[in-house]
């Protein structure tokens, strides 16, 4: 079984630091031609040159995705670029501490904008290129991943706008799956737990306690690498996932299979 995305092209947003640059780093290392998308575009250009090598096969666009325009510029650079769209990963995200209830700090609105209507502006926009690339080739599939989290699944008062907003990822992802199987565009998402990104690692430095206690409520006794994340992001674009649509695949070392009270199995 080969989990070959060599040649497609990918867009990956929020691409200038952590899981999504750890993603654009793997695809770009397994072949494909790849499109880095951040709001920090000094970081990007940064990133991406170090990424790049003869800079054949990866660009960057910087802008702002809760913008149409923005996006609509973002599909013309990557056609510009690469002529055609396969992959898309949905990887830009923002989590954020509120008080849930204080409505004018609870960070709701925010919260959505950037993690649920964004990703949804993307997707249709990139979707209808897709579309029509599967219109003139009768082989061509695409493949939309989107970057959850197990916060869904979990209740912190104080990430009650992230929760929510990853509960209702999930479920856009279930929809379009479905609206966009018969295009054959696969739609699914990766429910993430601790993962080490780098600015955990450099949170965890100075906080051990913190450390311990990710690892204890996890029972496979780590955190996550990132590019563990990005393996399950290559799979999940392949074409060995090819009859995966609409599943929101967990990746969290067992976390969310137990209750997080029970010290038993600690």
């Amino acid at each position: 079984m080969s989990f070959s995305i060599e040649g497609k092209t990918a867009i990956i947003t929020g691409a200038a630091n952590g899981i999504g640059l750890e993603i654009a780093r793997h695809f770009s290392d397994q072949g494909a031609n790849v499109m880095l998308v951040d709001m920090d575009e000094d970081k990007l250009q940064t990133e991406a040159a170090a990424i790049s090598g003869d800079g054949s096969n990866v660009r960057s666009f910087s802008g702002d995705l809760r913008q149409r325009l923005t996006i609509a510029n973002l599909l013309s650079a990557t056609l510009d670029a690469f002529d055609r769209v396969d992959i898309l990963i949905n990887a830009s995200r923002q989590v954020l501490a509120t008080n849930p209830l204080d409505p004018k700090e609870d960070g709701f609105e925010l919260l959505f904008q950037q993690n649920v209507l964004a990703n949804l502006r993307v997707t249709q926009t990139i979707a209808a290129r897709m579309i029509k690339q599967a219109k003139e080739d009768a082989t061509t599939v695409g493949s939309i991943v989107n970057l959850s989290s197990i916060a869904s699944e979990r209740t912190h008062p104080e990430l009650l706008s992230y929760s929510v907003a990853c509960a209702a990822l999930n479920q856009l992802t279930r929809s379009l799956a479905v609206s966009l199987a018969e295009k054959r565009i696969r739609v699914n998402a990766i429910a993430i737990g601790s993962v080490m990104s780098a600015s955990l690692q450099t949170r965890l430095k100075d906080d051990p306690e913190t450390r311990e206690a990710m690892t204890a409520v996890t029972p496979m006794g780590r955190i996550a690498d990132a590019s563990e994340i990005a393996e399950v992001a290559q799979f999940l674009s392949s074409d060995s996932s090819g009859f995966i649509t609409g599943q929101v695949i967990t990746v969290d070392g067992g976390r969310t299979l137990i209750d997080p009270l029970d010290t038993a199995v600690h």
